[in-house]
């Protein structure tokens, strides 16, 4: 890992003050907890993987948002790039469409999409839309659906990580707002109170 000294040399004069507020996580979940909009970047395809976007469409897509909502844009390592429990985090999943020689580098990767959601800025206009869910909302209704997926006995033929999955595919790549997340879960409150009292 690069040392705070050692990456401002290698900064642009301009971006300094970028990097006295760059903070640093140990853990991925932390990094990401208030953000509304989280976009993956991934090299590999395949049909059992996520449908992924162009960085064009992903830009426009962003440059929706207002600018008090928090996009996170996520990479992987140079070597490994991101695994599928990460991507499974993810709103939305990103591939630079590129030749058969299809990797390159990390660098190139953050400059190709920064470039993109710029460009798809300019000029946009700012439209009052509602707040996105952060993802430690939409975690929070992911642990609620898991609980009640238990308590219906879900799991008995399926693993646990079978379900979530799959329940993560049906809601990922929606732009889901505080309000879609409060509703899901006040659904499986509801739910949860109907399987209490059944026998009433």
């Amino acid at each position: 890992m690069l040392r705070q000294a050692s990456i401002e040399k290698m900064a642009t004069h301009e971006a300094l003050d970028l990097l006295k507020e760059m903070r640093v996580f140990q853990h991925l979940n932390d990094a990401v907890s208030d953000v509304h909009f989280l976009v993956g970047t991934t090299a590999r395809t395949g049909r059992k993987r996520r449908t992924t976007h162009s960085p064009r469409k992903i830009a426009v897509k962003i440059a929706q948002f207002p600018l008090d909502v928090n996009i996170g844009l996520l990479f992987g390592s140079e070597k490994w790039g991101l695994n599928n429990q990460e991507l499974s985090l993810c709103d939305s999943v990103v591939t630079i469409p590129t030749s058969k020689f299809s990797s390159i580098n990390l660098a190139q990767s953050v400059m190709i999409l920064c470039y993109e959601v710029f460009t798809a800025k300019l000029g946009n206009e700012l439209i009052q839309r509602p707040r996105p869910a952060t993802f430690m909302e939409k975690e929070g209704m992911y642990e609620h659906l898991y609980h009640v997926f238990a308590s219906i006995g879900l799991f008995d033929k399926q693993t646990p990580s079978y379900w979530m999955r799959n329940a993560r595919r049906l809601f990922n790549g929606k732009t889901l707002t505080a309000r879609d997340v409060k509703m899901v879960r006040g659904f499986l409150r509801q739910i949860s109170w109907a399987l209490r009292n059944a026998g009433d």
